[in-house]
């Protein structure tokens, strides 16, 4: 069995959609393995234009998918999702879409206590998405959660749920914030059960059986690894781990069946809220990237920051993902640029360094070293060889695969699936 696992290699928003949709169109079964729906996919098929958050990728092309028990997962959310896809013509059914049993829910109070905390940080908020997904985990890893599967056990439900309100009221009071009552919020989650319950089942079991028959299976990540909650620029990061290992813990899948590991990357860099970002651009040329790369978040319509290609962020990344391949989109947004640099290292405090540190305050300090290269005149948009490519174009490819230590696998050169230059199958193995 060949399958793929694909992960972001920045602070997300690298263009996974195209990719995991195009990969997705030659797998069996697609599986979301962590985050929420603070994360998004843009998906262009034809003259549509598919908006997902929670959904695996392969439901557009016809395939299973699986949301897996590392997701935490927004029940109104999903069902939102289901009506607009449903609207623009997809089929969302317990045939095409699986849910394990033991996937943490977010309940209202969830996004209640990200918000109210939010507000009390001031001008050292996070910048989370206001959606629930840190208080979420919190409750998963304290045992508190809400599982889907507890929404066929009403007794059950009713006790966790006093527990849940002890823990979530007292936050909320201390933070002057209103606080949540037992009988609605109870009513709320059991209408929620007929909706969501014939989606539910132990999932690990399917993808076993998969593995038994040798399906291929693709692994969907959201974010990045330098939004992992151990790895990335921590506490500016999201609350699971990014990371391909947690493919196997959040799917319920042994690790060697995870497979080759791709990591997404923007030719430039993105970052959305708050946090470290070396190489960040204030001038005219980081506006020209966002403009050109219509750089807002899918999820929050938030502008996101541009700087030049960190080499050195990417580099750790391929490290401390497991990344084999590199996956490279958005080359085009660099047409007519006269140069382009590329950080290859950090200084900080006189100190040169190739990897960013974990402290706070050596992060803030971290200032780029630079490499200055050639730009290209020709135009890289939609190209889907290397020889339709301008010779400076090429060499800035090379030149990245030399200083992350990783070779490209594949290469987009427009929003449109098939314009992907393919070097190597993923699936081959």
């Amino acid at each position: 069995m060949a399958n793929v696992a694909i992960i972001g290699a920045q602070w997300g928003d690298e263009g996974k959609g195209k990719v995991v949709d195009w990969l997705a169109s030659r797998a069996d079964i697609v599986v979301r393995f962590q985050g929420g729906h603070n994360a998004g996919h843009t998906l262009v098929v034809g003259e549509q234009t598919y908006k997902l958050s929670l959904l695996p990728s392969g439901v557009v092309r016809g395939k299973l998918g699986i949301i897996g028990n590392g997701v935490v997962l927004d029940p109104d959310a999903l069902l939102g999702e289901i009506e607009k896809v449903t609207a623009q013509g997809l089929k969302v059914t317990p045939e095409n879409l699986r849910i394990a049993e033991n996937t943490p829910l977010i309940l209202p109070l969830h996004p209640a206590l990200d918000k109210a905390r939010e507000a009390a940080r001031g001008g050292d908020k996070i910048g989370t998405t206001g959606r629930g997904i840190g208080p979420a985990y919190e409750d998963k890893v304290g045992r508190r959660s809400i599982r889907l599967c507890d929404l066929a056990e009403p007794e059950t439900l009713s006790k966790k749920l006093d527990e849940l309100l002890l823990h979530h009221n007292s936050l909320l009071r201390g933070l002057g914030a209103p606080e949540f009552e037992k009988a609605a919020l109870l009513q709320q989650i059991l209408g929620w059960a007929p909706k969501l319950l014939p989606f539910m089942e132990a999932v690990w079991e399917r993808l076993d059986a998969a593995r038994a028959e040798g399906k291929r299976v693709l692994f969907e990540g959201a974010q990045a690894v330098m939004l992992d909650v151990d790895h990335g620029t921590f506490p500016y990061v999201t609350s699971s781990n990014t990371v391909a290992g947690n493919a196997a813990a959040g799917s319920g899948i042994g690790p060697h069946a995870i497979g080759t590991v791709l990591g997404i990357a923007k030719a430039y860099t993105t970052r959305v809220g708050s946090g470290p970002f070396p190489t960040e651009l204030f001038d005219d040329t980081g506006k020209l990237l966002g403009q050109r790369g219509h750089e807002f978040g899918t999820v929050t319509g938030r502008p996101r920051r541009c700087g030049w290609f960190d080499a050195c962020l990417v580099r750790q990344a391929v490290k401390v993902g497991g990344v084999q391949g590199l996956v490279l989109t958005k080359l085009d947004v660099l047409d007519g640029l006269p140069e382009l640099k590329i950080c290859t290292g950090y200084e900080i405090d006189g100190e040169r360094m190739r990897r960013l540190p974990s402290a706070m305050a050596a992060q803030a300090a971290a200032k780029p070293v630079y490499e200055t290269v050639e730009g290209w005149s020709g135009s890289t948009r939609g190209a889907r060889s290397w020889a339709e490519l301008p010779a400076q174009a090429v060499k800035y490819v090379r030149r990245i695969e030399e200083l992350v230590e990783a070779p490209v696998t594949l290469l987009s050169t427009s929003p449109e699936r098939d314009d992907t230059i393919t070097v190597t199958d993923p699936f081959a193995g």
